[in-house]
């Protein structure tokens, strides 16, 4: 037996149920994982939400660590006891335990733990993609990172602080704010205060060269001012809504920008590109770059006021569930 998370309609948090299930033996393929602990991240909202479609009914959450029960016919690798973590792409992850495509999963390392792997690995695995496989950002540049408090925002910071980057961050208030500059950002803006694009260009006057923006819809206009000629915009989330009705034209006006909407899975497809993808992320936290930043925990089945707080801006780096 196990309790999962379904929605049968999208919604707000209020569409989460609870159920009891029962679990079938793992199929030729799949493994019987029990969760230990489960990550937060903002794509379950838009996925509970509809803004990214799932099939209903369905499950919520691709990301988990815990523990191999059983093992379905033809997996090779993992066997019961072992300690893993999946990213996803399949849905489902808020259960205390659920079959999963083996392909999903990877082995965690004996020094890094469930609650650490739940909060770090997808959000990670995405920072990893957008410094190292799409900006491609060099030791001396100038980066912006919007919301440089939160899950991704601090995983960013200190990223790029690492491999030798100059880091402005945005953020709502002074006590984020304090939380930027210990990840490592040189620079940080209180957005509500100040005009987002003339401050950073008043710290550097031909604006940056790459903008990560996880906002979306709020912060567009900030980064189309903040980016110098020829620079990238890598507009990543959408927690304040969806950047439509982009104007081309706009990109030229603003020095003939460059603008990406990237995904996760679409830099890693491959299992060449999901293992050395890991493997970066787990070397960068060994060596201290990155941390797993956990703010908060909630129990698992209390999610809804999670996905609440998450929405809200009120919770501060990354957001951990516990079964």
């Amino acid at each position: 037996m196990a309790r999962a998370a379904v929605i049968e309609r999208t919604g707000g948090p209020e569409v989460i149920e609870w159920r009891d299930v029962t679990l079938p033996d793992p199929k030729p393929g799949e493994v019987r994982m029990r969760n230990e602990a489960v990550g937060l991240n903002f794509i379950d909202i838009y996925h509970r939400t509809g803004l990214y479609p799932v099939s209903l009914p369905g499950g919520l959450g691709g990301e988990a660590a815990g523990v191999i029960e059983a093992v379905g016919e033809g997996v090779e690798g993992f066997a019961p006891g072992d300690r893993v973590a999946t990213l996803g792409p399949t849905l489902g992850a808020y259960a205390t335990a659920r079959n999963v495509p083996a392909r999903e999963l990877f082995r965690l390392p004996d020094a890094v733990d469930a609650q650490t792997a739940a909060a770090l690995l997808l959000k990670g695995c995405t920072t990893e993609y957008l410094v190292e496989r799409l900006a491609k950002v060099e030791a001396g540049q100038t980066a912006l990172v919007h919301a440089g408090a939160g899950g991704v925002g601090q995983l960013l910071v200190g990223w790029l602080k690492a491999i030798g980057a100059t880091v402005i961050a945005t953020v709502g208030s002074a006590d984020k704010a304090e939380t930027a500059k210990r990840a490592g950002a040189d620079h940080v803006i209180l957005y509500k205060q100040n005009d987002v694009a003339k401050a950073v260009r008043a710290i550097v006057p031909e604006g940056v060269a790459v903008s990560f923006d996880g906002v979306g819809k709020d912060s567009w206009e900030a980064s189309l001012g903040s980016v110098k000629r020829r620079g990238l915009i890598a507009s990543y989330g959408n927690a304040s809504g969806a950047v439509d009705a982009v104007n081309l034209g706009v990109l030229s006006k603003n020095g003939s920008l460059f603008v990406t909407r990237p995904t996760l899975f679409d830099y890693y497809v491959t299992p060449e590109e999901r293992a050395a993808g890991l493997a970066r992320v787990f070397a960068m936290l060994e060596q201290g770059a990155i941390a797993a930043n956990i703010g908060q925990t909630f129990a698992l089945e209390d999610v809804a006021d999670a996905h609440r707080a998450l929405a809200a801006g009120e919770t501060q780096g990354a957001t951990v569930l516990l079964p």
